[in-house]
């Protein structure tokens, strides 16, 4: 798995982002491009913004016992799979604001870098180690880049 932490990768899926276009199409799917980006920020909304809500006990405990390894394991994402209906983006975004929110996000993980996330809590998972944060941003980005051929 690619290490979110480091600049140089940071710096590869930044260039990735950057070949997108409006009119990217994606190779699988049914979000456009603007979608994806906004669907990817909200990995890093849920760490940096206080604007999704903290799943209840219930949920919490179904999330970490059934979805949780999927999410911070080091295998790559199937195409198609399901997703949180936080991560499900409807109507229509601008492009340049998603995709400029979405690089200032990965900038500023790499900065704060691997002892800030270390033992941080999720929303979702609870605490996870820097190398399960480090998965799940990394296989989330690598999916949805991969998906939209950059």
């Amino acid at each position: 798995m690619k290490n979110i932490f480091d600049k140089e990768i940071c710096d590869d899926f930044i260039n990735r982002i950057n070949k997108l276009s409006p009119d990217s199409k994606g190779l699988w799917g049914k979000m456009n491009v603007s979608q994806m980006l906004a669907h990817c920020n909200v990995s890093y909304e849920m760490v940096y913004d206080n604007i999704h809500p903290k799943p209840n006990v219930l949920m919490r405990f179904i999330l970490k016992s059934l979805v949780k390894n999927k999410v911070v394991d080091d295998k790559s994402y199937a195409r198609n799979n399901g997703t949180a209906p936080q991560f499900i983006i409807k109507g229509d975004r601008n492009f340049d604001i998603e995709k400029d929110r979405l690089i200032a996000y990965i900038s500023k993980t790499q900065e704060l870098g691997e002892k800030e996330f270390d033992g941080k809590e999720s929303l979702s998972f609870g605490k996870l180690s820097s190398g399960e944060w480090n998965n799940m941003f990394s296989k989330h980005l690598e999916h949805h880049l991969s998906q939209f051929d950059v």
